[in-house]
């Protein structure tokens, strides 16, 4: 499983024309699912995005990041990314062969961000599988990438 982690002003995604999912201060979560992604992965990204340390300690914005998203009551926006699996070492086309099959990636996407949902924040999402525009208004810029693979 392959998580962007960007921390935002602001942030939202528009299918369509019509914004589907728009929060303010908070983490933006591009999130990508491999083939081989079980619950155990999808339960440690959960654990890491509430809890990572992304924010300052003061409200200038200075300091070290002390406070989670937890912390300081954020909001969340999570997106669903497959092309994060995207193999562009051959040829001239990224290949997806590491991507969960659209039936299995949806079913695990939907159990993230049911397990976000339990920290009582404000979770918004875009729509699986849709042509999403997603506009963020990055802050510092912090974006990170979280990675955790399937054990074996």
């Amino acid at each position: 499983m392959r998580i962007i982690v960007q921390r935002v002003k602001s942030s939202q995604v528009t299918v369509a024309g019509e914004i589907v999912g728009k929060i303010g201060r908070g983490l933006n979560l591009l999130v990508g699912i491999s083939d081989t992604d079980t619950e155990a992965e999808l339960e440690w990204m959960v654990r890491k995005c509430l809890e990572m340390r992304l924010f300052p300690a003061n409200e200038e914005g200075s300091g070290r990041w002390e406070k989670s998203i937890q912390d300081i009551a954020g909001e969340l926006l999570v997106v669903s990314q497959f092309t994060l699996y995207g193999d562009c070492r051959k040829g001239r086309r990224p290949s997806f062969d590491r991507s969960a099959p659209p039936q299995q990636a949806e079913q695990l996407y939907d159990l993230f961000v049911a397990k976000l949902r339990q920290s009582n924040l404000r979770v918004e999402t875009g729509i699986f599988g849709a042509m999403m525009q997603v506009s963020i208004e990055n802050d510092g810029p912090v974006t990170l990438l979280l990675e955790k693979e399937a054990t074996k």
